[in-house]
């Protein structure tokens, strides 16, 4: 039977009672004169076959030993034929006697009995009412014992939720007026039942309202809405001060029912409720440490992370909270020096508060000038014996009255203080407020504050360690990369550069711009595989290998052969330790690079370029019409096996040159070919700089300016050398030669107005072209540029290259060429097809530089 129908179906009579027992009414013989018809739904015999036979013939006492039925003492269940459940049926009630019954199928089971004597039943007679064999003497009640073991639980429930059930259980009359509650009411209460007997719930906490949401927020709206409605409500929770502890605010889950009489008249509403003020506090400190791992930690920054500290935990925890960080770790992401409290330089990065009062509770000593370069994050300190000066002094937490002072720590280290105050709640017509924190800690709340604090630090740590390895990812990528494009009279240069790591800010993509002799450029783009630090340390080295080639005036494609050979040099040829696996992340990720190498001579107005494994450049035309040179892909760097083979076109001036990185012009979405025309598009459509041109191509092919692969876009605008600037004769390989190729120089040189030149100039070419005739073979060209610097080359047949060294003091020669590197900047050799030329740059007069 369910619950609900054993409660529908519930008898209130106890199971001796006369009205529901089996009732037999025995003469003087103890022979059947009566039997009642629960005798014969108990014992199976109608009344005709019970009367006139004795008492034995039904009921018999219990024997010394032996077995007793196993299912005789649960009502309603069936006999059994297996072993007993146990050996006995345990003590009698009080006042009853225990026996075996015998029903009329057979079967046996135990039941109690009470007999009751009649009054006047066998007074006339000495021998215990013999003459009187038919006259009724006695009555006897019986019912099985499982039955009344049964009653008896129930009665015990009863009393033990009437004197020992932590719940407190109310009656409440249709008027609200209590008129009965258990012990457990009494204790909230604080009084006997007999002094409040009769008061209405409101009146008992008044100022207590229902917090549930969706349900009235009064004890007499809820309690006639149950009355009226039949409808039973369970688990509110009601919050309230209880009159045996005025100062504390509780919660209360309460459910209210109707009370009716058997007859289904409605007399009252019970009330049951159950303090779960202790629970609410474990769940709100939880809730409060898992909003704490929620908003804590959102970003790796220091100062937002102390900032979150202080806005989760007000005003749930604490009146006021302040966060005071180390200055080396909010500055520069370092640990603090460990020492004496005073050693400790603190910064205020996070502070909130909802009672200006309560903050004035944990105010340092020394607080930040206002106006001062330290205003944002004001510098504090604390007086001898203060509890952060304590805290700081022993590593641990500080409790002082309403402030809470914990260190955040983090191994042996301590990052900075979080100081928690509260303040006395706030009154009303003389009471105080129960609502929010109490004004102090207790162990509970002391331990949560170490539990926030120890997250807390953790937090901070790791900003703190974003923060110090970023800035040196940054500083690293700021050298790796060219954070400064000198001018150049070869090109006008604009360039976007986007890691696809946010978080490091650093990746394997690479462009650079390298001057080049004879006012030619290098531009250069190149993509490592991978991304983060190790590329960008991969990028780094490939760039300075590409740097170092070019100085050299190497063709692109001897360039890039070179720099496969430097990728593809066995583990054990390169620099570094050994012992580690032959696929280490340096074969990782220089293995696979690419790389396009342009090299453009203003003079000429020729670009000659080469690629290892990259995207093409694009090339857009002064009317507007983009291009992708069918530039000859060689292998990516490291691969081997296939050389690498130059391009050269001639570039009208105004020409843009476009070299990119595949994360420009390729994402999940499209392929390379849909951004090659997206990146045509846009840079076919005219802009008022190469600024904006680049801004817009970003904007359009990177629209959220992340994208999955590192980014890299270098846009280069030619330009062309006026004719006025250079000056070039083609002159044989004769002795004669030397002077007439003075006479030109000099000539040139008061036509550009640059007299104060001519003795260091005809120096130089005296001896370069001396070289040239005695060493080289004709014809010879001479060639001056002036641009930035003065430019003179000199160019011949030969193969062979000039070297500078010291002579002996009895050498007849080789001084002519370290005194032009005293009277020039620099100076270098060019290897042709055709030959060779020397070079050197004299820079102008302050004058002319001016």
């Amino acid at each position: 039977m369910s619950a609900t129908r054993a409660a529908d179906a519930a008898d209130f009579r106890g199971p001796l009672d006369i009205s529901r027992a089996a009732t037999v009414v025995l003469d003087g013989r103890d022979t059947v004169v009566g039997w009642s018809p629960a005798a014969t739904a108990l014992l199976g015999y109608s009344p005709r076959e019970a009367a006139g036979r004795p008492l034995s013939a039904f009921l018999a006492p219990l024997p010394d030993g032996g077995t007793f039925p196993a299912a005789s003492d649960r009502p309603g269940a069936p006999a059994s034929s297996g072993p007993p459940a146990r050996p006995g049926p345990g003590p009698p009630p009080t006042g009853h006697e225990i026996r075996l019954a015998r029903h009329r199928d057979g079967h046996e089971l135990l039941v109690v009995t009470a007999l009751c004597p009649l009054a006047g039943a066998g007074d006339g007679g000495g021998d215990g009412g013999a003459g009187d064999g038919g006259a009724p003497g006695r009555v006897l009640v019986a019912a099985e014992l499982g039955e009344l073991r049964q009653w008896e639980s129930r009665l015990a429930l009863l009393q033990g939720l009437a004197t020992q059930s932590p719940v407190g259980l109310a009656i409440y009359d249709t008027d609200l007026r209590l008129t009965w509650s258990n012990t457990a009411y009494e204790r909230e209460i604080g009084k006997p039942l007999a002094e409040y007997l009769g008061m209405r719930a409101d009146e008992l906490y008044s100022g207590g309202r229902f917090v549930t949401p969706g349900y009235p927020s009064t004890l007499d709206a809820v309690m006639h809405h149950v009355i009226d409605t039949g409808e039973p409500i369970l688990d509110l929770h009601f919050q309230g001060i209880p009159p045996s502890d005025p100062g504390t605010e509780h919660l209360w889950s309460c459910s209210y029912y109707r009370l009716e009489d058997a007859h289904g008249h409605v007399f009252g509403v019970c009330e049951d409720a159950f303090d779960i003020s202790d629970r609410q506090r474990a769940q709100q400190r939880l809730a409060l440490l898992v909003e704490v791992g929620r908003r804590i930690g959102t970003v790796l920054d220091v100062v937002t992370t102390a900032e979150e500290i202080a806005e989760v935990t007000v005003p749930e925890f604490a009146a006021a909270v302040r966060v005071d960080i180390a200055r080396v770790t909010v500055m520069s992401g370092e640990l603090p020096a460990t020492g004496s409290p005073a050693a400790m330089d603190l910064l205020r990065v996070g502070e909130h508060s909802v009672d200006p009062a309560a903050a004035d509770a944990a105010e340092p000593l020394h607080p930040g000038a206002p106006g001062s370069p330290a205003d944002r994050y004001p510098p504090v300190a604390y007086p001898p014996g203060s509890p952060q000066d304590r805290s700081l002094a022993s590593g641990g937490l500080v409790l002082d009255d309403n402030v809470l002072v914990v260190p955040l720590r983090v191994g042996g280290s301590v990052l900075g203080l979080v100081t928690f105050v509260r303040s006395p709640r706030p009154r009303v017509s003389g009471r105080p407020l129960a609502h929010g924190p109490a004004t102090t800690f207790d162990n509970g709340e002391v331990a949560l504050a170490d539990e926030l604090a120890a997250r807390a630090a953790v937090c901070i740590d790791n900003a703190r360690r974003f923060t110090r390895e970023r800035s040196a990812s940054l500083a690293l990528q700021r050298q790796l990369l060219p954070h400064h494009v000198p001018p150049q009279s070869a090109v006008d240069i604009a360039y976007r550069y986007l890691p696809s790591d946010d978080v490091t800010g650093v990746g394997g993509d690479w462009f650079d711009v390298i001057p080049l002799s004879g006012t030619r450029v290098g531009l250069v783009v190149g993509d490592v595989v991978g991304h983060g630090l190790q590329a960008a340390a991969t990028m780094g080295r490939l760039r300075t290998s590409v740097r170092a080639f070019a100085q050299l005036d190497m063709a692109p494609d001897e360039l890039l052969t070179r720099l496969d050979d430097l990728v593809g040099q066995p583990l054990e040829e390169r620099p570094g330790p050994r012992d580690g696996p032959p696929s280490d992340a340096y074969d990782e990720l220089t293995t696979g690079a690419t790389c396009l190498y342009a090299v453009y001579d203003p003079v000429s107005r020729r670009c000659v370029m080469a690629r290892a494994g990259h995207l093409p450049p694009a090339v857009v035309h002064p009317d507007g019409q983009v291009t992708f040179p069918d530039l000859p892909a060689g292998p990516p760097l490291g691969l081997g096996g296939l050389p690498f083979e130059s391009m050269e076109i001639e570039l009208p001036v105004g020409s843009l040159l476009a070299l990119f990185t595949d994360g420009l012009v390729e994402a999940r979405d499209h392929d390379i070919d849909q951004g090659l025309d997206a990146l045509g598009r846009v840079l076919g459509t005219p802009a008022a700089s190469l600024d904006e041109l680049c801004d817009r191509a970003v904007s359009a092919l990177v629209p959220d300016a992340t994208t999955a692969d590192d980014t890299a876009l270098l846009l280069a605008r030619t330009r062309q050398l006026d004719e006025s600037q250079v000056a070039e004769w083609e002159l044989p390989a004769e002795a004669v030669t030397v002077g007439r190729a003075r006479e030109l120089a000099t000539g040139r040189l008061a036509a550009w107005g640059l007299e104060e030149l001519s003795f260091a100039t005809e120096l130089v070419v005296s001896e370069l072209v001396t070289n040239a005739v005695r060493y080289g073979g004709g014809p010879l060209r001479l060639r001056l540029i002036r641009d930035r610097t003065l430019l003179c080359e000199v160019a011949d047949t030969g193969h062979t290259s000039p070297h500078l060294r010291h002579s002996a003091e009895d050498d007849e020669g080789g001084r002519g060429l370290f005194i032009v590197a005293q009277l020039v900047q620099r100076w270098g050799t060019r290897y042709t097809p055709a030959g060779k030329t020397i070079w050197t740059e004299q820079a102008f007069p302050p004058a002319e530089f001016g």
